[in-house]
């Protein structure tokens, strides 16, 4: 399977036409006088019908070719092929080839490669000295070519090396051949296709540890994250969640790892997100609890919660739904509640709650949204009919059994006339539709003693 490239293929540009001057009658002549000068047959050279079929072809391709690329190899594929040189037009725009390739590992940023393949050293040097079959390989790797253009330049790089002036060859090139591997060239690499450029890691480490980020630094990050390609932002959003969930990372640091990730998690690939899993299963699996707590908090801060397994999250409603009720049965537990309430709130708009949380869940819920003799959290209360009017007709059917079992809430509500109004009220926000038969007989109670 092909991998997905992040290279944004534009569309053609329409360029201004491009106007060669007519060859027919000038090089045939020619080259009639030079062959029979030198004594060799005429047809060591590309015939006259061969060359203007060519000829006639190559505006159409040149135009093609941004502007700024069209230097003396292009010009002097136009002279070689006007003088039956397919060969050696193959060689020069083969050449321009390799040298907007070198171009393109250029833009993207010589420093910035070997955080990517992690070797020793890469320079102007060893870029230089790079074989062109090494260079594909690189420019693949490092997403500036796709698949596909790796796969069209590699079979130029053979005929090049097979039948082109670069080495000796007893087999010629047609017009078609020659025309063929100039729209390959085109193409694949001389193309104004834009040019991701690496994230130069060591640098975004530095900022991540240099202070909290001002806006106009997480938007320049954030445009960097998105110029480069997919290998790279899965090694680097898999590093911020790294540091988000080590103990030793300093507060503004893993707040900024954090901001990162938020801005971006709605962009983030299936294989962003399997990298993310694997990293978070393998905390719990080695048994590193407090990056694994924190991992937990990453995903939901990220609103991921959903990627993770049923058994899981099954955990977390369930601790944060004890955690609110223990806030609710503490000290000043109408100004507390509201946080308590907000994260049970998020975490279960996120994904459906398990099954085996659901008794908790609504517990938690309508024990809270009752209130107490005293009152309400009124700062909580709006987030609890939320959640009430989000009910699963399951959670619909517990929380209609609740009043008549003996536990908090029917204590409340028989004590209480505003415990009783609030759960009246309560019941009102529940969907009829979503009511089971089985429980119709308890809802309809509930509505005609309001």
């Amino acid at each position: 399977m092909a991998k997905k490239s992040l290279i944004r293929r534009e569309a053609p540009v329409q360029a201004e036409p491009v106007d060669l001057p007519l060859v027919s009658g000038l090089t045939g002549d020619m080259l009639v006088q030079l062959t029979d000068a030198l004594g060799v047959d005429r047809s060591v050279i590309a015939l006259d019908d061969q060359i203007e079929e060519a000829w006639s072809r190559l505006p159409r391709l040149i135009r093609r070719i941004p502007p700024e690329l069209r230097d003396e190899k292009i010009v002097k594929t136009c002279i070689a092929i006007a003088s039956g040189l397919f060969d050696s037009a193959i060689n020069y725009v083969w050449n321009a080839a390799i040298v907007e390739l070198r171009e393109k590992v250029r833009r993207f940023g010589l420093h910035v490669v070997p955080q990517i393949l992690t070797d020793k050293s890469f320079d102007e040097a060893t870029l230089l000295e790079m074989r062109d079959a090494e260079l594909l390989d690189l420019c693949l790797k490092l997403n500036l070519i796709t698949d596909q253009d790796f796969f069209f330049l590699d079979q130029c790089r053979a005929t090049r090396n097979s039948f082109s002036v670069a080495h000796p060859s007893s087999d010629d090139v047609d017009e078609d051949e020659v025309v063929t591997f100039i729209s390959r060239c085109q193409k694949h690499a001389l193309s104004s296709e834009q040019n991701p450029q690496g994230v130069d890691t060591k640098n975004l480490l530095v900022s991540l540890k240099g202070g909290k980020f001002k806006r106009s630094q997480r938007e320049a990050w954030q445009e960097r994250l998105r110029s480069t390609y997919d290998a790279q932002r899965e090694l680097i959003f898999s590093m911020l969640h790294g540091i988000y969930c080590d103990p030793d990372s300093d507060e503004t640091t893993r707040v900024n790892a954090l901001a990162l990730c938020i801005d971006l998690s709605s962009e983030f690939t299936p294989k962003v997100h399997t990298v993310l899993v694997d990293q978070h299963q393998d905390y719990r699996a080695r048994g590193k609890e407090k990056r694994y707590r924190a991992s937990q908090d990453f995903f939901e801060k990220l609103g991921l919660i959903s990627l993770l397994a049923e058994l899981e999250v099954h955990g977390l409603i369930v601790e944060a739904s004890k955690n609110l009720l223990r806030v609710h049965n503490g000290w000043d537990n109408f100004y507390n509640e509201p946080p308590f309430a907000i994260r049970l709130e998020l975490l279960t708009k996120e994904i459906a709650v398990p099954g085996s949380a659901q008794g908790t869940f609504v517990e938690a819920v309508v024990t809270c949204g009752v209130g107490n003799e005293h009152g309400v959290s009124g700062g909580a209360y709006p987030k609890y009919l939320g959640m009430v009017r989000s009910f699963s007709p399951r959670e619909i059917q517990i929380m209609l059994t609740l009043p008549v079992r003996n536990n908090t809430i029917s204590g409340r509500i028989k004590s209480s006339s505003d415990c009783r109004n609030r759960f009246v009220k309560m019941v009102k926000q529940l969907d009829r539709t979503s009511v089971p038969t089985s429980s119709l007989s308890e809802y309809k109670k509930w509505l005609e003693n309001s």
